[in-house]
C-alpha cells in the first residue's frame, strides 16, 4: 500500500466510521475531535447522557447512552449504531477508571469496579467490535492501556493489573485476529493533561513537579499527541501495524533512572 501524500493526511480518516466509548470527555474527547476532523464519522458511547452536550458542536459526531460492563447495553448501542451510521470501520475502547489507594486498605468491591469498567470494559468493546467486523474482513480496534499496564505503581494495583490485562489483550486478539482482516493494538498513554489530573494536582493528591522531573520530555502530555497516535494507528498508513502496545508516555517507562 503506497503512503498517503502528506497534504492529505489532515483527512486521512476520511469515510471511515468510527466509535469510541468513553468519547465525551478527557482524552476521549480528543480522539473524538481528532477522528471528526480527519474525516470520520463519530459515535460516542459513554454511561453519562449530560456528557453528550460536550459533541454537541462537533459535526458529524453522534452519542448513544451506554454502560460498557453490561453485555446487552454493548451489543444493543454496537447495533444502533451501525444502523445509524453504517458498518463501523474502527473502535476505539477507551472507556476507564482510575484507582489510587492503599492495597491494604482496598475493598474487593472496589477492585471489581476496576476489572469491571478497565478490563471487562475493554473486552466486551472489543468482541462487540470483532463480530461485527469479522466478517467483513476489515477493521481497527484500539484499547486504551497506560504506562501503568507496562510498569508499576505504589497503591494502584486494580489500575496496574487491569490496564496490563489490556495489553495482554490486545496481542492476544491480534494474533486471532489478524485472519479475519483485523488489526488490534493498545495505546499506553502515561500522564496527560486532563481536567481530571488537572483537579488531584489541585487538591494535593499528585505533585505536578515531582512528576514532570520524571519525564524526560519534562512536562505533561497533551492530550491532542495521544490523539494524533490513535488517528496514525487508526489510519490506513499503519496497516502493517498489529498487536503492539504503543506508548506516549515523555519517556516515563523508559526511565530506570530515578
Amino acid at each position: 500500500m503506497s503512503a498517503t501524500p502528506i497534504s492529505d493526511r489532515n483527512r486521512d480518516l476520511a469515510g471511515k466510521v468510527a466509535l469510541i466509548t468513553g468519547g465525551a470527555s478527557g482524552l476521549g474527547l480528543a480522539m473524538t475531535l481528532r477522528f471528526a476532523a480527519r474525516g470520520a464519522r463519530v459515535v460516542v458511547l459513554d454511561r453519562d447522557a449530560a456528557a453528550a452536550d460536550a459533541l454537541a458542536e462537533i459535526e458529524n459526531a453522534g452519542f448513544i447512552a451506554c454502560d460498557v460492563c453490561d453485555p446487552d447495553a454493548v451489543d444493543a448501542a454496537f447495533d444502533r449504531a451501525e444502523a445509524g451510521i453504517g458498518p463501523l470501520d474502527i473502535v476505539v475502547a477507551n472507556a476507564g477508571i482510575s484507582q489510587n489507594s492503599p492495597t491494604l486498605e482496598l475493598s474487593f468491591a472496589d477492585w471489581r469496579r476496576v476489572m469491571a469498567v478497565n478490563l471487562d470494559g475493554v473486552f466486551l468493546t472489543a468482541q462487540a467490535a470483532g463480530r461485527r467486523m469479522a466478517p467483513r474482513r476489515r477493521g481497527v480496534i484500539l484499547l486504551m492501556a497506560s504506562m501503568y499496564g507496562v510498569v508499576a505503581a505504589p497503591e494502584r494495583i486494580g489500575y496496574c493489573v487491569s490496564k496490563s490485562g489490556v495489553a495482554m489483550m490486545a496481542k492476544a486478539l491480534a494474533l486471532e485476529w489478524a485472519r479475519h482482516g483485523l488489526r488490534v493494538n493498545a495505546l499506553a498513554p502515561g500522564y496527560v493533561r486532563t481536567p481530571f489530573l488537572d483537579d488531584l494536582i489541585a487538591r494535593g493528591r499528585l505533585d505536578a513537579d515531582a512528576l514532570t522531573a520524571r519525564m524526560p520530555i519534562g512536562r505533561f502530555i497533551d492530550t491532542g499527541e495521544v490523539a494524533d497516535l490513535a488517528a496514525f494507528m487508526a489510519s490506513d498508513e499503519a496497516s502493517a501495524i498489529t498487536g503492539q502496545v504503543a506508548g506516549v508516555d515523555g519517556g516515563w517507562s523508559a526511565n530506570g533512572y530515578l
